[in-house]
């Protein structure tokens, strides 16, 4: 059944409770340097992410959705303004993100082991997460023998097994075709689904932001937000 679309607004959509706010930017501005210019890339923004939000943020290239995003996931600071987070994020990227010598299991077990996980635990929860993914058989694969798809399929997976209550999607599918792009996302829906977790994807994909329920819109680094479908 189709949804309505929403009307884009510059108002501010109704605040979340403070027991739901996962993530809230105040005033977040981004200021780059190139040369003797400045460029912002991201222009007093507010917004926040409760538990259970499904967002997509869509805009043409250089409108700050990535900026942005990096800035919800503490991959970067504001220039100005607050960032104010809670609980954990995982982030899934664009391009490549896996590392070339470790095989599959292997990267999906390496940031719970940089977060103090033992090392059996990593490998049990990392194991597990392929499983859910029907990524199993590719456990001692290297990143290399892997399809574009199935690359993003690992990474959704590290993401699961380190069980955020906030997942962070840039373009995720920008270099796949459509048919393992919609897989990706499937998958990444419900990935998020079982974790009980909250979703933000940067996307150019209108077939990938018509899954999520809200909508956000930037452009020149100002954030737009339409009512949730």
């Amino acid at each position: 059944m189709s949804r309505p679309s929403a009307e884009l607004t510059t108002a501010a959509a109704p605040e979340p409770g403070p027991s739901q706010l996962l993530v809230r930017c105040t005033g977040v501005s981004r200021t780059f340097r190139s040369g003797r210019a400045q460029v912002r890339a991201v222009r007093e923004v507010d917004c926040a992410v409760a538990a259970g939000m499904r967002v997509a943020l869509v805009g043409p290239s250089g409108s700050g959705k990535s900026t942005l995003l990096h800035l919800l996931a503490g991959l970067d600071r504001p220039t100005a303004g607050v960032v104010e987070r809670s609980g954990s994020v995982g982030v899934v990227f664009q391009g490549p993100s896996l590392v070339p010598a470790l095989d599959v299991i292997e990267n999906v077990a390496l940031p719970l082991l940089l977060a103090g996980v033992d090392e059996p635990e990593a490998v049990e929860r990392a194991a597990a997460a392929l499983d859910r993914l029907e990524l199993g058989g590719l456990a001692g694969a290297l990143p290399e023998a892997l399809s574009g798809g199935q690359a993003q399929r690992v990474a959704v997976a590290r993401v699961l097994a380190g069980r955020p209550v906030l997942v962070l999607a840039d373009e995720p599918t920008g270099q796949l075709d459509r048919e393992n792009a919609d897989h990706v996302v499937e998958v990444l829906v419900a990935a998020v689904d079982e974790l009980g977790a909250a979703l933000v994807v940067s996307t150019h994909d209108e077939a990938v932001a018509a899954r999520l329920d809200t909508r956000w819109e930037m452009a020149d680094g100002v954030l737009r937000r339409a009512a949730g479908r």
